[in-house]
């Protein structure tokens, strides 16, 4: 594989982690992306800010929530949501991964 560049970015690959399995530990999130953990919690913090992800504790494990029906950022794509980015590249997702 070329190195250099991708076409979808770090955000994306951990929003994709994480709509895969929603209690994905992040360690496991920086492991699949190939950044590193504090890199990945940076990332997370941005999807929430943003409003494409919601965190909450469950015991001693995060829980995500994809949510859905969130655009894209950018004008070129903002006719599109995330919900497609997922159902291309996330496989099947359980239910508790969206909401």
């Amino acid at each position: 594989m070329a190195a250099g560049w991708t076409f979808l970015t770090n955000h994306a690959h951990v929003l994709l982690a994480v709509a895969e399995n929603p209690q994905v530990r992040v360690r496991d999130i920086a492991l699949r992306v190939g950044i590193t953990e504090r890199a990945v919690q940076l990332i997370v913090r941005d999807l929430e800010a943003g409003g494409y992800l919601q965190t909450r504790r469950v015991g001693r494990r995060n829980h995500y929530t994809v949510v859905t029906g969130q655009r894209f950022r950018h004008p070129a794509e903002a006719d599109h949501g995330v919900d497609e980015l997922i159902a291309i590249f996330g496989g099947p997702v359980g239910t508790s991964a969206l909401s």
